[in-house]
């Protein structure tokens, strides 16, 4: 079982650091059920083997070898695998792990923050062929940790990025966008720290604003444009991330998670939850301890 735990909070760069990545080599030999997780950063996902499904709020999308998912930061999605032999490569990393790169004439933040149903997907032979190659670059990389392996893994996202790019019909659509999104970016990595360092904290708009050295109206605006949601919407995920992390690490009653995460009561929490997640808490931490109970652990590498 491709072990999927949430990012700790407080852990935003590695030892030299650099921002931090998650990367995961996973292969199931047996199906596996519906698991539902969050993350603090952006996450690529790659099939190389197999076939899986990646589910959004709005949308479901099967996976076969040579397929991408792209996640944006703390978006509920969940995965659910119904054939053996699935092999995959997972990375998280915060938008600072790539920068500000561009791919193409497109900010890469673009491709996380449209609808699922408008991000690029796989569309060609060529192209999955060459997904395949950057894939099993990444799982060697990733499994011999050579040096400067993190290097390597980097420029073949960016190397995937720019060819799910190439043969993106919507780009074109998006280069009136790309400097005032890129200029954005820039702009909201303070939020996006405070954010991150308390998870838990329900944090007025006043203050990310003020981190980022803007003006609330000014700063609602940019972040909506950029992150395609509210900051309030980002902030509510962030606080349902780390409530949904408890949940299935703790056996704290679910009014106490509450309390911990600024919801006002269980009753608040629930109501939250099942509208991001298309499930209550009780059913989430019973679904997950099932999980664990059915699933084995299978060769599954993980670098932080």
């Amino acid at each position: 079982m491709l072990d999927y735990s949430f990012d700790s909070p407080r852990q935003e760069s590695g030892p030299s650091g650099e921002p931090r990545l998650r990367a995961i080599c996973g292969w199931n030999d047996e199906p596996l059920p519906l698991d539902i997780h969050v993350h603090s950063g952006l996450e690529v996902g790659l099939v190389l083997a197999g076939e899986e499904q990646i589910l959004f709020s709005d949308a479901v999308f099967t996976c076969k070898a040579g397929d991408v998912w792209l996640c944006g930061i703390w978006e509920p999605h969940g995965w659910r695998v119904d054939t053996p032999s699935t092999r995959n490569v997972v990375l998280i990393f915060p938008p600072e792990f790539i920068g500000e790169e561009m791919v193409g004439h497109v900010p890469w933040l673009t491709l996380f923050t449209l609808p699922p149903d408008d991000r690029p997907r796989v569309r060609s032979v060529k192209l999955r062929r060459q997904v395949l190659e950057i894939g099993e670059i990444m799982r060697r990389e990733i499994e011999g940790r050579a040096a400067f392996w993190e290097r390597v893994v980097r420029l073949e996202l960016l190397r995937l990025l720019t060819e799910l790019v190439r043969g993106w019909e919507r780009a074109g659509a998006l280069r009136d966008h790309d400097h005032q999104q890129l200029s954005g970016l820039r702009r909201l990595m303070p939020a996006f720290g405070l954010v991150h360092s308390v998870p838990w904290r329900r944090i007025p708009v006043r203050e990310g604003a003020a981190a980022c050295g803007l003006s609330v109206s000014r700063f609602q605006t940019v972040f909506t444009k950029t992150m395609n949601m509210t900051f309030g919407r980002f902030c509510l995920r962030a606080r349902l991330s780390f409530a949904a992390h408890r949940l299935i690490n703790t056996d704290r009653p679910i009014s106490a998670i509450a309390a911990e995460a600024g919801f006002s009561d269980d009753s608040h929490l629930h109501h939250c939850f099942a509208r991001e997640y298309k499930c209550t808490p009780a059913e989430y931490r019973g679904r997950a301890a099932r999980a664990r109970e059915q699933a084995t652990s299978n060769g599954v590498v993980t670098v932080e």
